[in-house]
């Protein structure tokens, strides 16, 4: 397949060797417009934004992914074998189911659990464990602690459903350990892994599935500063 691919308008150098990667466009534009020095909109097929700028003088780029793992996963996809992307750094928003992230705390994805069938293309005689790449994950680690950004590092829940006909859905994720609970996490890191490339989700807790606490759609488009200042210095 040549650039432009069917979802992403951009052309061949347009974007940097990192994207950050949140799911709302908005959140890429906001982003952009912050952040970026000379942000250039590079895609915007169906609304999908996509930015290029620099960062303390380095190229950087930030696209929306959408909301769970057939978005993402197409726009990662088409990413890293299309269009030279080495690293992708899901940036979004997650729902507690531990008492280590309360509101707003900033959650390192180490690996991520799912109930998507999204491994069966690929065959596997067994169970496949989606994992961050290392050096992704341990730079963002030194990052946030040079920052002094706390942190909670650990497995999260990449989950199929919002609305779920489940009972009891979580009771077994967190006897488990499972911190909270996002969409988008565990299809990102195997199309990365299939891919050759390296990835990473960094997470705000924007809500409390527990207690039922939660952030207002302003606040979760605009109120994750210190998450995106970790990712931009990552990238």
């Amino acid at each position: 397949m040549a650039v432009p691919t069917p979802h992403i308008r951009a052309k061949e150098g347009d974007f940097a060797k990192t994207v950050l990667m949140p799911g709302d466009p908005l959140r890429a534009k906001y982003i952009a417009e912050t952040y970026l020095e000379n942000p250039v909109l590079v895609t915007d097929v169906r609304n999908m934004l996509g930015f290029t700028g620099t960062y303390k003088g380095k190229k950087v780029s930030v696209m929306g992914g959408g909301m769970g793992m057939p978005s993402i996963g197409i726009y990662s996809h088409e990413l890293f074998n299309f269009y030279g992307v080495e690293n992708i750094v899901r940036i979004g928003s997650a729902g507690s189911i531990s008492e280590q992230c309360p509101l707003r705390s900033i959650v390192i994805a180490q690996a991520a659990c799912t109930n998507s069938s999204w491994a069966n293309q690929y065959e596997i005689p067994g169970t496949y464990a989606p994992i961050a790449n290392y050096g992704l994950l341990s730079s963002a680690v030194e990052i946030a602690k040079r920052q002094g950004t706390p942190t909670v590092v650990g497995n999260v829940l990449s989950s199929d459903p919002f609305y779920c006909d489940l009972k009891d859905p979580h009771s077994a994720w967190i006897k488990m350990g499972v911190l909270c609970v996002e969409m988008e996490a565990a299809a990102l890191y195997m199309e990365a892994t299939r891919s050759r490339k390296n990835a990473l989700a960094i997470l705000t807790i924007s809500d409390n599935i527990i207690t039922g606490e939660e952030l207002s759609s302003d606040e979760r488009q605009t109120g994750f500063g210190k998450m995106m200042e970790l990712a931009l210095e990552l990238a």
